[in-house]
């Protein structure tokens, strides 16, 4: 029987902690060649620490000019990821950062399966969906993100220039009858500009948009707020503490409350499982939420490199399936097509949509115009009514 009561806890991260600044430039090396070529090869790797930021990985292009041509744009890409989040510290400013490009030619090995329209590796992934909140995410990993993307918002604008681009957040909601009702704790960590600025000081500053991002009657007497608990937080990013692409794999996802494959998705292109079948198993979960056919639903799919049909495609409805399992199953397989070339071409994925994925969840974001976010969309829902 699933738990209706009980505290759960989520956290984010912001655009210009260590990892996540590592993710951009990774997605914005693989966006700037998808541009070049729809079906370029990526898989970059981005590490930051004080005063550089080393960027490797394989890379394939149809010729050797192209792949010359970009390699020479990979440091302007790089110092403009970091102009764009916001370091201009003095051991971490965006035109003194020394940087090292070394991306080579993508292996010969790998290729030859994934020019047979086979997958990119071997790998299980999930995704997941749940009626908690209109974006059918998680709440707290939805709200936690909300909160610093709001801050960076009022960073980014000028109305609070003392904060600074490294943050975190943490919220932990109470469920009753497995609904959120109220916050129990919230920790948030900014960096700031002043060491005059104490925690009081900075609670003052980010408390009312934090107020303004939740929703109503969360925020109770009982609340325990924690901003800033250590004190002064004014050396920040990777001047502070090294990054990593790839390391914040539960805040890009459901932040806990559901399985994770262990793929990273940053700086890997479509023809990676790790990236586009976690996006289709998202769009088919929240499909199938959307659709009715349960609250909330865990979806895996597996392959194996240089295989294109999944291997296995498993469903649980946690005990609140309006069909059975199995049927769900069926009709997912029924509705698309889960080769990875039938996912890239289904949710047009061989396009530079990633870097805004970055950060704050690649999940539970609106759809754009231009394709990004695709796998948001809820536009199988009638398909699957009638599947099952």
């Amino acid at each position: 029987m699933t738990r209706k009561n009980y505290v759960f806890t989520s956290e984010s991260v912001s655009e210009g902690h260590p990892d996540k600044l590592c993710d951009r430039v990774s997605d914005a090396v693989l966006d700037a060649f998808l541009t070049i070529e729809p079906n370029a090869r990526v898989a970059c790797e981005t590490f930051a620490t004080t005063n550089r930021v080393v960027v490797g990985g394989e890379v394939g292009l149809s010729s050797k000019e192209k792949t010359h041509e970009m390699m020479q744009r990979i440091d302007g890409i790089v110092r403009e990821c970091v102009r764009d989040i916001g370091y201009e510290q003095k051991k971490f400013h965006w035109e003194k950062i020394k940087i090292h490009n070394y991306l080579h030619e993508q292996s010969a090995h790998i290729a030859q399966g994934v020019d047979r329209d086979g997958a990119g590796d071997q790998g299980i992934m999930f995704g997941y969906a749940t009626r908690e909140t209109p974006e059918y995410m998680p709440a707290p990993i939805q709200y936690a993100h909300a909160i610093l993307r709001r801050l960076a918002e009022v960073r980014k604008s000028g109305k609070e220039p003392t904060l600074g681009p490294d943050a975190k957040s943490q919220l932990t909601l109470r469920y009753v009858d497995g609904k959120p009702i109220e916050v129990t704790s919230i920790v948030l960590s900014t960096q700031h500009t002043s060491k005059r600025q104490t925690s009081k000081v900075i609670r003052g500053i980010v408390e009312p948009y934090i107020r303004e991002v939740l929703p109503e009657g969360w925020l109770t007497k009982k609340t325990e707020w924690h901003v800033n608990p250590t004190g002064t937080f004014v050396i920040g990013g990777p001047d502070g503490d090294a990054g990593l692409t790839g390391r914040k794999i539960i805040v890009d996802t459901y932040g806990g409350a559901a399985p994770h494959g262990g793929g990273a998705f940053s700086g890997k292109d479509p023809t990676k499982v790790d990236r586009s079948a976690a996006y289709a198993a998202r769009y088919l979960a929240k499909n199938v939420v959307a659709a009715g056919l349960a609250d909330r639903c865990t979806l895996q799919v597996s392959y194996a490199i240089g295989v294109a049909k999944p291997l296995s495609i498993y469903v649980d409805t946690h005990g609140t399936g309006q069909v059975d399992e199995a049927q769900i199953e069926r009709a997912v397989m029924e509705v698309m097509d889960l080769t990875p070339r039938g996912i890239r071409t289904h949710l047009n994925l061989t396009r530079p949509i990633y870097q805004r994925t970055a950060a704050y969840g690649h999940f539970g974001r609106a759809p754009t115009e231009d394709g990004g976010f695709s796998w948001e969309k809820t536009d199988l829902v009638e398909a699957l009514k009638k599947a099952v």
